[in-house]
């Protein structure tokens, strides 16, 4: 770290907790910098800073790290939920570090969630300025107009909400249902959901294949593996460095009793 940065900031990238939980430790007195405990987050430190977690030295922050993860469906994108549903964190290999989702897929969705060691990293890439295209394949039921989902590439309107272009075509039309190929860059609160639903067109399954330049491809459902380091470097401008022992292969999730066997690749053939 060659820059000042915020105390909770450094203590996110250091793997340990997110930034709101950081704040939180602060508040408790967990934290100490120099020696003296923290009593508000509003601090900066530096390279030279001693910075101590529960009387422990804080260690050193690993590089920036992004993992590809196939979501199945019925699965939550939460630390926790209050319901008892299960979450991505459930599913995910034991022994990966601490990693922070970079936006999110709601309960029924399915597809690409990227993972990611680093909160800046997350946040920049979830910045609708990045220009970062967000792709999905949609079931829908109903007839679908294609003037109508054309006219999306100009934005719209529903209940004072207004959501931006989005890139919509039919795939193919099977008596009462449809596949569309979706493309947007805003990415709003189930955005494909509620637009969709306003043209009469309810969401029977909604999967996403890629998000930027970041694919699904052919990883499996629940399976999690790594961006390699080389190409992370070209995609996000990061500096090199040696790699670490990681998840260069996908890796299974746990077993559990409601698995389901996946049935993404016949629904598109038929």
């Amino acid at each position: 770290m060659s820059e000042p940065e915020r105390i909770a900031k450094r203590l996110a990238r250091a793997g340990l907790c997110s930034r709101r939980d950081a704040e939180r430790w602060i508040e408790a007195g967990r934290v100490k910098v120099d020696g003296k405990v923290l009593e508000t987050p509003a601090c900066v430190v530096t390279a030279r800073s001693h910075i101590e977690v529960d009387g422990k030295p804080l260690p050193q922050a690993d590089r920036a790290r992004i993992w590809r993860y196939h979501k199945p469906p019925s699965e939550m994108v939460t630390a926790r939920d209050p319901e008892g549903r299960r979450t991505i964190f459930d599913s995910l290999p034991k022994g990966m570090p601490r990693v922070v989702t970079v936006g999110r897929l709601d309960y029924f969705s399915e597809g690409l969630l990227l993972l990611t060691n680093d909160g800046g990293i997350a946040r920049k890439l979830e910045l609708p300025a990045n220009g970062w295209t967000r792709r999905y394949r949609a079931r829908v039921h109903g007839t679908v107009d294609e003037a109508r989902l054309a006219a999306l590439a100009k934005g719209i309107t529903i209940e004072g909400v207004h959501y931006g272009a989005i890139q919509a075509s039919l795939d193919r039309q099977q008596r009462s249902n449809a596949w569309l190929d979706i493309a947007l860059t805003e990415g709003k609160n189930r955005e494909v959901r509620r637009v969709l639903a306003f043209l009469e067109l309810p969401v029977v399954r909604l999967i996403r294949v890629a998000f930027g330049p970041f694919h699904l491809g052919e990883l499996e459902r629940g399976m999690v593996d790594e961006v390699p380091p080389q190409a992370l470097d070209t995609l996000l401008g990061l500096p090199k460095a040696p790699r670490k022992p990681g998840w260069a292969k996908p890796q299974p999730r746990p077993p559990h009793k409601t698995r389901r066997k996946s049935t993404q690749g016949r629904e598109r053939r038929g």
